[in-house]
């Protein structure tokens, strides 16, 4: 049986760079060489594309490469000369087809439908969200007002812009200060009283134009691991992210490898079953209310009252060795392994059965 030809994309130009190559060299250690045969295409910050051997220290030395918008085509243009110029001529490029694709990215251009539209244009299946989920959870606000619609609880919450005027004394402190279009904890503050609002919706605007302002929740931070297509949806186990001060910060550690100084995620969570079982469901409602496919992680608050509350939905999350997503499902005894096994097994089946991307 011939394998099956993987494009796993990685890199990009968002400030989650570093953790997509990351990710990237876990998926490269856990995909199965007897299944596939896989192809890397890293993206530099500079928005450079490199086929390369694999997401190792000089990838960035590899070959210009583009993904053929073409959909005739179905996959890549393997560029010849030593850059892209301005004109392509027959015989400066070969073509290479790809089954399947992994967007192995994080952050803005990677999970905000950016690539999704490219992808959908190549005519290549790919894994992950399709463009319509992929910017509602990628906009924080967006997210909040269908899940809203769906009868799940959110944060309250209030969106400025990077230049106007806000008042502070309308608000109830503290309050959480977010770029409403960015990943992971980049350019969140934690407001406390109404002299540090304005530095924090400043720290914001350096990752976006749209702020996000919502009330802090009084509860545990709580996670779900999501895998499939409605209506065939596996969950992982739920985790819990213990802080000893100060809020989560994801990704802002200098050491991730080797812990944060100031969280501890613990799987299973320590929460009682109803509560797990209620996180899961509400995870998932919230997964199907946000049209995900394929994968996601959902972020949820649990008061000491038993509710849930949505925080954020991660449509492509990170799969480091320290990431929450794959411990999460090693924790229901899916290895990394498997995980990317049954992604590109529901990736493939959605597109043959004609499901929308």
């Amino acid at each position: 049986m011939a394998k099956l030809k993987v494009g796993i994309l990685f890199g990009g130009v968002s400030e989650e760079h570093g953790v997509s190559v990351k990710s990237a060299r876990e998926v490269a250690q856990h995909l199965d060489p007897e299944k596939y045969e896989p192809y890397y295409i890293g993206i530099a910050q500079s928005g450079a594309w490199k086929l390369c051997d694999g997401p190792d220290t000089d990838w960035e030395q590899g070959k210009p490469v583009v993904l053929s918008p073409d959909s005739s085509v179905r996959g890549l243009l393997v560029l010849e000369s030593d850059r892209l110029g301005s004109r392509i001529r027959e015989g400066q490029y070969r073509t290479l087809n790809l089954d399947v694709i992994l967007p192995v990215l994080h952050g803005k251009r990677g999970e905000d439908g950016a690539m999704q539209g490219l992808l959908e244009l190549s005519g290549v299946p790919y894994a992950g969200c399709d463009i319509q989920s992929s910017v509602l959870c990628m906009d924080k606000s967006l997210t909040y007002l269908v899940a809203q619609g769906a009868g799940i609880a959110t944060p309250n919450f209030w969106i400025v812009s990077a230049k106007e005027t806000i008042d502070p004394d309308r608000l109830n402190y503290p309050v959480f200060v977010k770029p409403a279009r960015s990943g992971s904890s980049f350019g969140v503050s934690k407001v406390n009283q109404k002299d540090e609002l304005a530095n924090a919706v400043e720290t914001a605007a350096q990752y976006d134009t749209k702020i996000l302002i919502e009330e802090a929740v009084v509860a545990s931070e709580v996670g779900c691991a999501i895998l499939g297509n409605d209506p065939e949806l596996t969950v992982g186990e739920v985790d819990h992210i213990a802080l000893s001060h100060g809020f989560f910060k994801i990704h802002q550690e200098d050491s991730p490898e080797s812990g944060s100084e100031n969280s501890t995620p613990i799987v299973p969570a320590d929460i009682p079953a109803e509560a797990r079982s209620l996180v899961q469901q509400t995870a998932k409602a919230v997964y199907r209310a946000l049209g995900c496919s394929g994968l996601a992680r959902v972020d949820l608050f649990l008061t000491d009252d038993g509710s849930v509350i949505l925080n954020e939905v991660n449509t492509f999350p990170g799969l480091t060795s320290y990431s929450r997503y794959p411990r999460m499902m090693t924790a229901a005894g899916l290895p990394l392994g498997e995980v990317l096994d049954r992604l590109v097994s529901v990736t493939l089946s959605g597109t043959l059965s004609g499901s929308p991307r």
